[in-house]
């Protein structure tokens, strides 16, 4: 009898396997942008960034949180997000967001609900003001 659990082959698939690997996070990543981006709660916080570069490190970090084996070489978040004085609100509306990016794109609301619970815990981390 094998064990799943030793056997790589009969592992179950991560959450970013199962969702379809890093296309799937780099179309939800560039949904999600073009959400916040014409958000004008939000898009203050965006003026004069480097987007592509900002892009290519959320693909990095969601796809890092939902299991992929690709290292996230950013900062931390409370680093990446000090100064930026983001408020209670503003998350919640980017997480908001993101839960619309992800059903956009197909994924069911279980899954949904299983990377904002990954991502919840930042807050304190990002919210600063």
């Amino acid at each position: 009898m094998t064990d799943t659990a030793k056997d790589p082959i009969q592992a179950a698939p991560t959450l970013f396997e199962s969702i379809g690997g890093a296309d799937a996070v780099e179309a939800v990543v560039d949904i999600f942008y073009g959400r916040v981006l014409a958000d004008p709660e939000l898009s203050g916080y965006f003026e004069g960034r480097d987007m592509e570069r900002l892009k290519r490190h959320q693909r990095l970090f969601v796809g890092q949180a939902l299991g992929s084996k690709a290292p996230y070489p950013g900062r931390t978040m409370q680093r990446a997000h000090e100064g930026l004085a983001i408020t209670s609100e503003a998350f919640d509306r980017v997480v908001g967001h993101l839960a619309a990016a992800l059903k956009e794109a197909g994924l069911d609301d279980a899954t949904i609900g299983t990377i904002a619970q990954t991502l919840l815990p930042l807050k304190p981390d990002i919210v600063t003001a």
